[in-house]
C-alpha cells in the first residue's frame, strides 16, 4: 500500500510544482511563500490541538525540520520564478538519487534487483534531463541553477531526516503532529523573514500581487505531503523508493510546461520522459514482488 501512496503524492506534487510556476510569474517570491505557509498551518490546524504539544524533546526536532524545509524551498523559489518548469523538474529529480546513497548508509535499506533496475533507469534519465538545461543555456555556474541545487541537496537532507523522525525504530514521532507543528512554524518563521527582509524593501524590488494560483500551491503540497507521511509511516516502507516515486511528479510538471505554458525544446527531452516512466514502472514491480 505504500507505494501506492508515494504515487498518489507524485501526482499532486507535480501540480503543486505547476501552480508554483505560475503563481511565481512577475512575483514577489517571499509574500508568496508566507501566504502558502499560512494556508498549510490553517489546513493542518485540527492536527495541532488533536495531537497537542507533547515534549520539548519532540518539538525541538519538528522546529529543526521547518528550518531545513523553509531554506529548501525559499532557494527553490527564487529557482522556480527564474527558470523553466521543464528545467526545474528534472533537476528537482536528482533528489532521490542522494537519499538512496544515504538511506543504505544511515538506515541499512536493501533493494531487490527490479528496484535496482528502475533506480538505475532514473538515474540515467534524469542525467539526460539535466543536459537538456546545458542546451537551453542554463550551465552549472549560474546562479539560478545554484539555487536550485541548494534547494535539491537541502530537500533530499529532509526526506531522511523525514525517516529519522517517524521511524518506529528511530524518534517514532506521530506524522499528522510533523505535519501540523512543523507548517506552524514554518509560518512564525516567514512572518518574521517578511517583516525584516520584505516589507521595508517592497517598493524596490519586484511587486506583490495577487494570483489565484497561489492558494492551490498549498492545497495541493499539503496534499502531497499527507500522503508521503503515511507511506513513510508504514514499517515495510523504502524512504529510497519512496522518494523516487514521488521524482515521478517531474511527469505531470513536464507535461504542464508543455501544453500550459509552451516551454522549449521538449523533443530532446521525449526520450529522457520514456525512460523516467518506465523506472516508475519497475519500481511499481520491484515494490509489489
Amino acid at each position: 500500500m505504500w507505494w501506492l501512496l508515494a504515487f498518489g503524492s507524485a501526482v499532486l506534487l507535480g501540480g503543486y510544482d505547476s501552480f508554483k510556476k505560475i503563481a511565481l510569474k512577475d512575483n514577489a517570491v517571499i509574500p508568496v511563500l508566507l501566504i502558502n505557509t499560512l494556508i498549510s498551518t490553517v489546513l493542518f490546524s485540527p492536527w495541532l490541538f488533536k495531537t497537542g504539544f507533547g515534549d520539548w524533546a519532540a518539538q525541538k526536532y519538528i522546529i529543526a525540520k521547518s528550518a531545513l524545509v523553509l531554506s529548501s524551498w525559499m532557494a527553490g523559489y527564487v529557482a522556480m520564478k527564474q527558470l523553466p518548469l521543464t528545467i526545474v523538474g528534472p533537476v528537482n529529480a536528482t533528489r532521490p538519487v542522494l537519499v538512496l546513497v544515504g538511506a543504505i548508509f544511515l538506515f541499512g535499506e536493501r533493494l531487490n534487483p527490479l528496484q535496482w533496475a528502475g533506480v538505475a533507469l532514473a538515474i540515467i534519465a534524469y542525467f539526460l534531463m539535466r543536459l537538456s538545461g546545458v542546451k537551453e543555456g542554463y550551465k552549472r555556474g549560474n546562479k539560478w541553477i545554484l539555487c536550485l541545487i541548494l534547494a535539491v541537496l537541502l530537500g533530499s537532507f529532509s526526506g531522511l531526516y523525514d525517516k529519522y523522525l517517524m521511524s518506529p525504530s528511530q524518534l517514532g514521532l506521530d506524522r499528522m503532529q510533523v505535519l501540523s507543528w512543523y507548517s506552524l512554524y514554518q509560518a512564525l518563521i516567514m512572518l518574521v523573514i517578511a517583516a525584516l527582509l520584505w516589507w521595508p524593501r517592497r517598493r524596490k524590488g519586484t511587486p506583490f500581487h495577487w494570483s489565484p494560483a497561489i492558494p492551490f500551491i498549498s492545497l495541493f503540497l499539503c496534499g502531497a505531503d499527507f500522503l508521503y507521511m503515511q507511506a513513510l509511516s508504514k514499517p515495510d516502507a523504502l524512504i529510497s523508493v519512496v522518494s523516487m516515486i514521488r521524482r515521478g511528479s517531474v511527469l505531470v510538471s513536464f507535461a504542464i510546461g508543455a501544453l500550459l505554458l509552451k516551454e522549449k525544446n521538449l523533443k530532446s527531452k521525449a526520450l529522457d520522459l520514456v525512460l523516467l516512466l518506465l523506472s516508475m514502472v519497475l519500481l511499481y514491480l520491484g515494490s509489489r514482488s
